[in-house]
C-alpha cells in the first residue's frame, strides 16, 4: 500500500499540471491575448463623457472629437523625421523629447505622442500617417463647454499621470481623467467603459483583421449624464456681479441642502483648459499666486464669520435659558468685560435678542455669550458644551458635499485651548475667549458652512448635507445626501430669533437693500482683516460678509456672500445677497439701483494695494495710510 503511494502522487500532481497546462494554452483564450500580445494588437474605443446639465435641465456641459497622434517607439521605422516635425509644427527637439519619454513609459506599448488635435491638424496627419510607420491616430472626446462660467463647478479633464496608472488598471498613458470639481467627484460616473477590438497581425506588423472574428471585442459604453443642482442662471447672474471682486458666494435650498449657486472670485472660463492650450493657460492660471483663480474661495477660503455668528450664540444663549428674548444689557458703545479690557461697540442704550440683532450690538452678544460660558461650574465642561451646539449647525468639520475639496473651519474646544492657548480647561475664564461671541475669536468658517448655517435656522433646526449633484442618469444620489441632521438647539428658539433677522432689513443694518413685496432675513458683518509680511502686520480693509435667507416663510433659498476687502457688510456683500434671492425667486430685479451699483463696481484698488504691500513696491512710511478708514466710514459690527 505504502509502496503504491508515493508513485500515485506523482501520477495525480503529474495530471493536474497538464490539465492546467492545457486550460492556459487552449481552453483559456484570453490569456492567449496576453501571451500572443506580438500578434495582436489591443486598440481602443474610448467613450463620450457623460453630458452634464444643470437643475432645469439646461446643457452645460457636452462633449467634441479630439485626435490624439500614438506611438509604439519599438514600432518606429525609417521615417522622414524633418517632415514628420513640418507637418505637426514641431519641433525636432520636440520630437527626441517625446519619443525618449515614450520608450521610458514602454517600447512596445503606445503612449501619447501628441495630444489634443483639431479636425483641420487631423486631416492633414491622416492623408500622411501610412508613411510614418510605429504612429497612429487615437480619437477621443474633449469637453465642449455650452457656458463660460463654472470652472470651479465643473473642474476639467486631463492627461493620466504614472502614478494613477500604477494605482488604478483600468488607466493607460495618454488616458484622460477628471480633476477638480464634479469631473474628479464622479469620474467613474462620468467616464462611460472602454472598447476594445484585438486586431490580428502577420509578421511584417501588418493588420490583418481581427482575432478570432471579434470574438473577444467589446463595445464602448459612454459615461451617465449628470443633472446638478445648479440654476445655470443664478449661477451667471452670480458670476457677473463678483467680475473685479473677491470672495465667494453660496446658495442652497433649504430643505433639501442642494447648492443653487457655487461662485468664487476671480474664475475663468472653463474652456481654457481644453485643447492643445490647456496646458499653457493652466500653468498661467497657477501661477497667479494673488488673485488665485483656481482657488474656490466658497469651499476652501477660511475667514473669522464676524456678525453672522451672533446668530449661533444667540440660539446657545435661549437653549441654555441664561436668556430669554426680553433680557437686557445697557450698552454704551461697547463695555468692560475685563479689567482694562474694552469691547467697542457703534450700538448705545439697552439691547435685547431683537434689536440685539438689527442693531448688531457687540455688548449684547458677548455679555450673553459670558453667561453661557459661566452657566457651569466647570469652565472646561461649559466650553466643550458650547463647542458641541456650534457643531450641531455643521461648522469646525468638513460638511462632507460631493465637492473634492474643502476646509473645515474652527469651533475651538478644551483640547484646542490646551494645545494652542496652553489653557487649563478648568482656569478657562470667559473674558479669555469672549471675541468667540461676535465670531472674531478663534472660530472660523468657509462660506459653505455659514450658508449651511442659514439653513439650519430657515429650516427651524436641521440641514441635508449640501450637494451639488441632484441626479445621475440611471442611479440615486449618495443616502448621505437624504440623511437629515439635527441641531442641539430646541426648535421653539428659532421664530424669535428669525424675527430678528427680518427685521434688520425691516429697520436695522440692513435697511436700506429692502426689496418690494419680498420679506429677507439677513444678517450683515464685518470680519477684520490682516496679513503679516516680512515680520510686520499690516491691518487692511475689512472683509464684507452678509448671510440670509428667503422668503421668511417656507424659505426656498438660504445664501452667504463673503467679499474680501469689502469694507462691511452692507456695502458689497448685502447687495449682492439681496439682488441673487431676488433673482432666484421673482426671476426679475427691482432693485436696479444695486444691480447697476455691484455690476459696475470694483474693489482692484484695495486689490492693488495689497500687492503693493506683498511685493514692497510702497515705501514703508505710507504704508499705513493704504489701509486707514476714514472717520466717516461707521461699519456696524
Amino acid at each position: 500500500m505504502r509502496k503504491g503511494l508515493l508513485p500515485a502522487i506523482i501520477i495525480i500532481s503529474a495530471v493536474i499540471i497538464l490539465a492546467r497546462i492545457f486550460y492556459l494554452q487552449v481552453v483559456d483564450e484570453n490569456l492567449k491575448l496576453q501571451a500572443e500580445n506580438n500578434a495582436i494588437k489591443k486598440v481602443f474605443d474610448f467613450p463620450e463623457r457623460g453630458y452634464i446639465y444643470d437643475r432645469n435641465g439646461k446643457l452645460l456641459v457636452a462633449n467634441q472629437p479630439s485626435y490624439d497622434i500614438m506611438v509604439v517607439p519599438r514600432e518606429i521605422k525609417n521615417i522622414d523625421t524633418l517632415g514628420f516635425c513640418n507637418l505637426l509644427g514641431i519641433t525636432k527637439e520636440y520630437f527626441i523629447k517625446q519619443i525618449e519619454k515614450a520608450k521610458v513609459y514602454s517600447p512596445r506599448l503606445p503612449s501619447v505622442f501628441l495630444s489634443q488635435l483639431n479636425k483641420r491638424e487631423y486631416a492633414g496627419f491622416q492623408e500622411k500617417e501610412r508613411k510614418f510607420e510605429g504612429f497612429y491616430v487615437q480619437k477621443r472626446a474633449l469637453r465642449d463647454y455650452q457656458v463660460n462660467y463654472g470652472a470651479n463647478i465643473f473642474g476639467f479633464i486631463t492627461q493620466v499621470n504614472q502614478g494613477i496608472i500604477e494605482k488604478n488598471p483600468y488607466y493607460n498613458s495618454g488616458d484622460l481623467i477628471g480633476k477638480q470639481g464634479v469631473e474628479q467627484e464622479y469620474e467613474e460616473t462620468l467616464r462611460g467603459i472602454k472598447g476594445v477590438k484585438y486586431l490580428l497581425r502577420d509578421k511584417h506588423n501588418k493588420i490583418i483583421g481581427p482575432y478570432q472574428e471579434g470574438k473577444f471585442d467589446t463595445i464602448a459604453q459612454q459615461g451617465n449624464d449628470l443633472t446638478l443642482t445648479i440654476d445655470a442662471e443664478l449661477q451667471k447672474y452670480g458670476t457677473e456681479l463678483m467680475i473685479n471682486k473677491r470672495g465667494g458666494i453660496i446658495a442652497i435650498e433649504p430643505k433639501s441642502g442642494e447648492i443653487l449657486a457655487l461662485i468664487s472670485a476671480p474664475t475663468y472660463d472653463p474652456a481654457l483648459l481644453v485643447g492643445r492650450q490647456r496646458s499653457k493657460n493652466y500653468t498661467a492660471l497657477y501661477k497667479d499666486s494673488i488673485a488665485k483663480p483656481l482657488y474656490d474661495r466658497a469651499l476652501q477660503a477660511e475667514y473669522p464669520p464676524g456678525s453672522p455668528f451672533k446668530i449661533v450664540t444667540g440660539l446657545i444663549a435661549l437653549h441654555e435659558e441664561v436668556i430669554d428674548e426680553n433680557t437686557g444689557f445697557v450698552c454704551n458703545h461697547g463695555f468692560f468685560y475685563a479689567r482694562g479690557a474694552f469691547m467697542k461697540c457703534h450700538d448705545s442704550g439697552v439691547s435685547r435678542l431683537n434689536n440685539g440683532f438689527y442693531n448688531s450690538c457687540n455688548t449684547y452678544f458677548a455679555s450673553i455669550y459670558r453667561k453661557t460660558i459661566e452657566k457651569y461650574k466647570s469652565p472646561g465642561y461649559a466650553v466643550d458644551n458650547w463647542s458641541k451646539h456650534v457643531k450641531s449647525f455643521g461648522l469646525g468639520d468638513f460638511l462632507g458635499t460631493d465637492m473634492p475639496i474643502g476646509r473645515k473651519g474652527l469651533v475651538p474646544d478644551t483640547k484646542f485651548y490646551k494645545k494652542h492657548r496652553n489653557y487649563n480647561p478648568d482656569q478657562i475664564r470667559s473674558s479669555y475667549i469672549i471675541s468667540n461671541a461676535i465670531g472674531q475669536g478663534e472660530v472660523l468658517t468657509t462660506p459653505i458652512q455659514l450658508a449651511n448655517m442659514m439653513a439650519v435656522v430657515a429650516n427651524k433646526g436641521y440641514y441635508y448635507t449640501p450637494h451639488i449633484v441632484k441626479k445621475i442618469k440611471d442611479k440615486e444620489i449618495d443616502i448621505k445626501y437624504r440623511t437629515k441632521h439635527v441641531s442641539t438647539i430646541d426648535p421653539k428658539h428659532f421664530e424669535p430669533v428669525i424675527q430678528g433677522l427680518a427685521d434688520v432689513y425691516n429697520v436695522g443694518t440692513a435697511s436700506s437693500l429692502k426689496v418690494k413685496d419680498l420679506e429677507i432675513c439677513g444678517k450683515t458683518g464685518t470680519a477684520e482683516n490682516k496679513i503679516r509680511v516680512a515680520g510686520k502686520t499690516y491691518q487692511l480693509k475689512d472683509h464684507s460678509i452678509f448671510v440670509a435667507f428667503a422668503p421668511k416663510e417656507n424659505p426656498t433659498i438660504a445664501i452667504a456672500v463673503f467679499i474680501e476687502n469689502g469694507y462691511w457688510g452692507a456695502r458689497w456683500a448685502g447687495p449682492i445677497a439681496t439682488l441673487m434671492v431676488e433673482k432666484y425667486i421673482k426671476g426679475e430685479i427691482t432693485r436696479k439701483d444695486l444691480e447697476d451699483r455691484m455690476l459696475n463696481g470694483s474693489i482692484q484698488d484695495e486689490y492693488k494695494k495689497i500687492e503693493d504691500i506683498i511685493y514692497q513696491r510702497t515705501p514703508s512710511q505710507t504704508k499705513p495710510d493704504l489701509v486707514a478708514i476714514k472717520e466717516d466710514e461707521k461699519p456696524e459690527n
